[in-house]
């Protein structure tokens, strides 16, 4: 997610337009990948241009449905937060007008299954403060299908908006990330009794993680928790130098987060020296860099502790350590089958075709370890972008083999390449030894609804004028620890497992991906 928006009025929203927008249209083929019996098999689809409304554009044997959407009211609305993608505190309309409602943007996913209820969570990333909403799956009334699930903290302090989630089960909390520099950024923990129900409806603070521009967030079979962090990075050459790190927090007691160790990545050189922040930014066409984002490349990692200082800071303290920033990293899943030895993340780059920096177009990084409690291990490319796959944000795998990316390219990239986001999904099978590139899916043009058309075109600059794939989730809804996102591979050709994504901006329209055949 991008670090520069979310102030002030965002967005404008056509009722009856946005939706009839989203017609799913099938697309000449133009790969095919499949990799084992868990595996899904796709027809690839070109993207969209970006000119105009376009409609969102699956692969052949992919269907979505609508599960939520901007304007459907709460269950249970307070202070404003009246709708799913909407806070009416300033009194604006749900319309198309620079007096419009706050658009709140619901964000990542989480799906989980409670008492023989299937519900999806979120976190809202957008508007005066963040929240965490419920869609109950099986309500048929649209009225009743979202709750409010927390929008106060129990410090009292103001709630900063929220864009990471993940389950916790050790802790039995939903886990929020706030991607925003220290004292504001960090990790918050909303708890749930055994209906899905908040306990106290209130977002607790978690200081022990420290202070972050956290997105990120990931359990382990071992009760550690993995924070990827994007805060940006200063501008140079038409592009960004590294300044966000990956983490790993070793809690004293799994079922407690309030006390632990916080650790971040350091990556090493040939010769063993490692890749210091203090090199990269005074260097950010370090050769590193090249390296790092060419295929066949290996590198030696360890984790370093962190002494958290002023305002809770782990960014700083990262830097300090002798950690390894990268370009934007944004998210990370573990691999299934890899008993939690394999964690893969994504890095977004520059997201302009114009950077004369190296590895502008970022990549996927493969994370190898012993162990997910391991000290030191490898890093290598599992993917390396170029400006037709670029701007990669969530992740996701699909399969024990396949891995599902998706972009947030930006308005600026869109009209420099003529084309809108997309969603890949990557065949990690067909890289063999790492020194090639993965064989790569289109599986989602995204198309661009009538609300975000127009904040493209007519909008004072309330929100961006492009609609952004974010949230995608694959999961059996498993709440214990048998369920943690890569303990399990993955079915979507048949049984309990399903998949989500919200397509962000305009009319913040959360989808179930449906898969021929899997009527789970």
């Amino acid at each position: 997610m991008k670090q520069q928006k979310k102030l002030g009025l965002v967005g404008a929203v056509g009722l009856g337009l946005g939706l009839a927008a989203f017609v799913t249209a099938a697309m000449p083929a133009t790969a095919n990948t499949a990799s084992g019996s868990d595996a899904l098999t796709l027809s690839g689809v070109a993207a969209n241009s970006a000119f105009g409304i376009q409609p969102n554009v699956l692969a052949s044997g992919l269907t979505q449905s609508s599960v939520a959407y901007g304007q459907l009211p709460l269950v249970n609305p307070h202070g404003g937060i009246t709708n799913y993608g909407y806070n009416t505190s300033n009194g604006g309309p749900l319309t198309q007008n620079p007096k419009e409602a706050f658009k709140t943007e619901p964000d990542k996913n989480v799906y989980l299954v409670f008492g023989g209820k299937h519900y999806l969570f979120q976190g809202h990333e957008g508007a005066p403060a963040g929240y965490v909403t419920r869609i109950n799956l099986d309500e048929p009334d649209l009225t009743k299908r979202v709750t409010l699930i927390a929008d106060t903290r129990t410090d009292g302090v103001a709630v900063p908006t929220f864009d990471g989630i993940t389950w916790d089960p050790f802790t039995h909390q939903l886990l929020l990330t706030a991607e925003a520099s220290a004292p504001t950024g960090g990790v918050f923990a909303v708890s749930l009794d055994a209906n899905g129900d908040a306990v106290d409806g209130k977002l607790t603070p978690l200081p022990a993680l420290g202070s972050g521009g956290f997105e990120g967030v990931q359990n382990d079979s071992a009760g550690n928790l993995w924070l990827v962090e994007d805060i940006g990075g200063a501008g140079v050459s038409g592009g960004k130098k590294p300044n966000s790190y990956v983490y790993r927090f070793t809690p004293k007691t799994p079922t407690d987060l309030s006390a632990g160790t916080l650790e971040a990545l350091q990556v090493s050189r040939k010769n063993g020296a490692p890749v210091t922040a203090q090199e990269l930014s005074a260097n950010p066409s370090d050769p590193f860099i090249t390296d790092l984002h060419t295929y066949g490349s290996s590198f030696s990692t360890r984790w370093v502790p962190l002494t958290l200082g002023v305002n809770n800071g782990a960014t700083a303290a990262a830097a300090a350590a002798g950690a390894t920033p990268f370009k934007r990293p944004e998210n990370g899943v573990f691999r299934p089958g890899t008993n939690f030895g394999e964690f893969y993340f994504t890095e977004t780059g520059d997201t302009n075709k114009d950077s004369a920096l190296p590895g502008a177009f970022g990549g996927v990084f493969k994370l190898s370890q012993k162990s997910p409690t391991s000290s030191t291990g490898t890093l290598s490319p599992a993917f390396v972008g170029d400006l037709q796959h670029t701007g990669l944000d969530n992740i996701q795998f699909a399969s024990k083999d396949q891995l599902l990316v998706v972009e947030d390219g930006g308005d600026a990239l869109h009209t420099q390449r003529n084309a809108l986001d997309s969603g890949y999904l990557l065949d990690l099978k067909t890289s063999g030894s790492s020194k090639k590139a993965p064989s790569v899916v289109r599986w989602l043009a995204e198309g661009r609804d009538a609300s975000a058309t127009y904040d493209h075109y007519t909008s004072p600059g309330y929100n961006d004028g492009d609609n952004e794939i974010t949230g995608i989730h694959v999961s059996n809804g498993d709440p214990s620890t048998a369920g943690i996102l890569g303990a399990q591979i993955p079915q979507l050709t048949g049984g309990t497992w399903r998949a989500f994504w919200t397509q962000q901006h305009g009319d913040n329209i959360t989808w179930e991906l449906k898969v021929a055949g899997n009527n789970g």
